[in-house]
């Protein structure tokens, strides 16, 4: 009974931080949206891809409106609060919110680089400068995974945990990469990339209190509250985009929790869209590169559906959706897979 009592209470105050990260953000955005409008914080478009062409069919698919960006930014210090304040611990939550701050400070540079119009055909930083800073960041978190949290497993689904040694390091720097640029190339349609950040951090919230990892859960429903405020007012006609300081910071957060959960390759599950829309990408430069011609008639998926005549709001509708099944799909796989003992 008493153990019942202490997982209740602990699942409860979860969902609470939750709440409070929610109340901490819409408290924040009235002050963000008035330096954003003021400070005219607008996006500058890109005009070319990273293969060099023009970027003809998404430059007619745009709405010439000035958003500001950066809004990423009230989530990163709404959930830095609630984390700092209410749920701080070294095995579980010193490292996610390393992560968070960390890619955001990568996010920021280039959110402010692109603002300034310092970046040239391509906004903001080049991409082999973003690749270096966000290894980097993946670098140390990876090192502290492995020295300091002594971590080195992988959990096979219905099979075991296999020990990866030192791999485990490259492991974990592929994974920040892929999911700080996957969710980065998802940001492009009002309401999108929340909606279905939202949907992967809460799976994730779910799987990580089932499996007694209350700090992480909590941070993860932390980041759901604050992305749900961030949402309010990111649906169509969006007010603000969370730009790169959030893509960056959320996305690699997410590979962070799936690599401190053991839930590795859950990640593709729940973050299936994600994987839709960077590899729609990686398959478009490798077909201008090696074939000379395009698969889709823009990319992210998301452009090439847009371009192809469904409304903005059906394709970010459909694509949460679809999330919230894969979403429902990865927990149910948690479940059954081994990934909670």
């Amino acid at each position: 009974m008493e153990t019942n009592t202490f997982i209740e209470d602990e699942v409860a105050f979860s969902l609470f931080l939750g709440v409070l990260t929610f109340v901490f953000a819409m408290l924040l955005t009235p002050i963000y949206t008035y330096v954003a409008y003021k400070k005219k914080l607008w996006k500058k478009p890109r005009t070319h891809s990273v293969t060099g062409d023009e970027l003809k069919v998404i430059s007619k698919l745009r709405i010439k409106r000035k958003i500001p960006r950066m809004a990423g930014i009230v989530t990163i210090v709404a959930v830095a609060l609630t984390t700092l304040f209410f749920n701080l611990d070294r095995e579980q939550t010193w490292l996610p919110l390393a992560a968070l701050i960390g890619a955001g400070c990568i996010g920021m540079i280039d959110d402010l680089i692109n603002i300034k119009g310092l970046g040239g055909k391509v906004a903001g930083l080049s991409a082999p400068l973003k690749l270096a800073m966000i290894s980097t960041v993946g670098l140390i978190g990876a090192w502290w995974f492995y020295f300091k949290l002594d971590f080195d497993l992988l959990q096979i689904p219905f099979y075991d945990s296999i020990s990866l040694g030192l791999l485990i390091i490259p492991v974990f720097v592929f994974i920040v990469i892929a999911t700080s640029n996957a969710v980065n190339m998802t940001d492009g349609l009002d309401g999108l990339a929340g909606g279905l950040l939202i949907n992967a951090f809460g799976a994730y919230g779910i799987i990580t209190a089932m499996q007694g990892n209350y700090g992480i859960a909590a941070f993860c429903f932390s980041i759901v509250g604050a992305l749900l405020s961030y949402t309010w007012f990111n649906i169509a006609p969006a007010r603000f985009i969370m730009g790169d300081i959030g893509s960056f910071a959320l996305g690699t957060a997410l590979g962070v929790v799936a690599m401190q959960s053991n839930t590795l390759l859950l990640l593709p599950v729940i973050g299936f869209i994600f994987v839709l829309e960077a590899g729609s990408v990686l398959l478009q430069v490798l077909s201008k590169k090696i074939l000379k011609r395009k698969i889709f008639r823009a990319s992210p998926l998301h452009h090439h559906l847009e371009s192809g005549g469904w409304p903005k709001t059906k394709v970010t509708m459909r694509f949460w959706i679809l999330s919230q099944m894969c979403a429902l799909f990865g927990v149910t796989l948690a479940i059954t897979g081994g990934f909670i003992s």
